[in-house]
């Protein structure tokens, strides 16, 4: 009886070892993927970054000497123009001195001009010429430097403007630290703004950028010039645009927008898939999917530019992408387009 047993089973391995079906199973069928078609294509990217608004021209007035102010015709807002007398320090002693000193060089020069005609006649010797002379040039010195000191006590709008809020009263007490208040010019304004190293290369003397400011009113505006180096500190680079036009408040907050078109080949960003090491797409390749590694450039909210890897007319998986396995057969479903916008 036992041995039946073990010929009976014996005869059912043979049967088993002899179907081929029973030991080799059938592959997995094809995944089925949509696909693009990589192509150059040109992609207008934006840069948004923070921006501060300037005045074409500021300044915070103070006074070049110390002293009781005797004058004060800012007003609150006032336009002004180029040289009008914002406020006058007292110079009483400054005026006695300056009278003094032309009265000391008038007789100073009739000296001079007696001692050259006797000089001429031998009446006089070079010496006393010579020292007329250079009392002439003393006196004249000295009447320089009042003049100069009694300018200091005046306080002029070195530029047509717009006051601020003035910060002192006459009467008061003031020195060269005390602040009067401010003055803008009236002109077009300028918007400073930082951008990462990495788009340095995007910044271009007189390329016109769109200012974003509170009120979401979009303006136009030119980029004037940029710094030379990058901060070693943060990594930015620091550039100044000019506005075309509209009105803008100096000391507000802006929103700068560089247009910067990306030509290259674009895919969509859910093709691009992550790694430790590189990028990586998957393509189809004789009927299978295979990966591929890439390096990535710029990027939009849906789209990516391949700098390296791919190349114009390579067949590139757009989903079904976590299903299909390396070299695994592929179904392709549909061709689509890249969408920019």
């Amino acid at each position: 009886m036992r041995y039946l047993l073990v010929l009976l089973i014996l005869i059912i391995m043979a049967a088993c070892g002899n179907n081929p079906s029973a030991s080799v199973q059938s592959p997995p069928p094809p995944v089925p993927v949509d696909v693009i078609v990589a192509a150059e294509m040109t992609v207008q990217n934006e840069l948004m970054c923070n921006g501060s608004v300037l005045a074409g021209e500021s300044v915070e007035l103070h006074a070049e000497s110390s002293g009781r102010l005797i004058q004060l015709t800012m007003k609150d807002g006032a336009s002004v123009t180029k040289g009008t007398l914002l406020a006058k320090i007292n110079d009483a002693e400054l005026q006695a001195r300056l009278r003094q000193e032309t009265t000391q060089l008038t007789l100073a020069k009739a000296n001079k001009a007696r001692f050259e005609k006797l000089l001429a006649v031998s009446g006089v010797n070079q010496a006393d010429y010579d020292n007329a002379v250079s009392q002439v040039a003393t006196l004249e010195a000295s009447v320089d430097i009042t003049k100069a000191l009694i300018e200091k006590t005046e306080v002029r709008a070195p530029f047509d403007g717009t006051l601020g809020l003035r910060m002192v009263s006459q009467g008061a007490y003031i020195t060269p630290q005390t602040a009067l208040g401010s003055l803008q010019e009236n002109g077009p304004v300028k918007i400073d703004f930082t951008l990462p190293e990495q788009y340095a290369s995007h910044l271009k003397t007189g390329a016109t950028v769109t200012i974003i400011g509170s009120d979401e009113q979009k303006l136009a505006a030119y980029i004037s010039a940029f710094d030379p180096q990058i901060n070693p500190a943060t990594r930015n680079i620091k550039a100044r645009a000019i506005l075309k036009s509209g009105r803008l408040i100096p000391g507000a907050y802006v929103k700068v927008i560089l247009s910067n078109p990306m030509i290259g080949i674009i895919v969509p960003t859910p093709c691009v898939i992550p790694d430790a090491i590189s990028s990586k797409v998957l393509t189809v390749k004789g009927g299978k999917g295979v990966f591929v590694n890439v390096k990535t450039g710029l990027r939009t909210e849906g789209v990516v530019e391949i700098t390296e890897g791919l190349s114009a007319g390579d067949t590139v998986i757009v989903t079904g992408v976590l299903f299909v396995r390396p070299n695994a057969a592929v179904k392709v479903r549909s061709v689509q387009e890249v969408a920019i916008d």
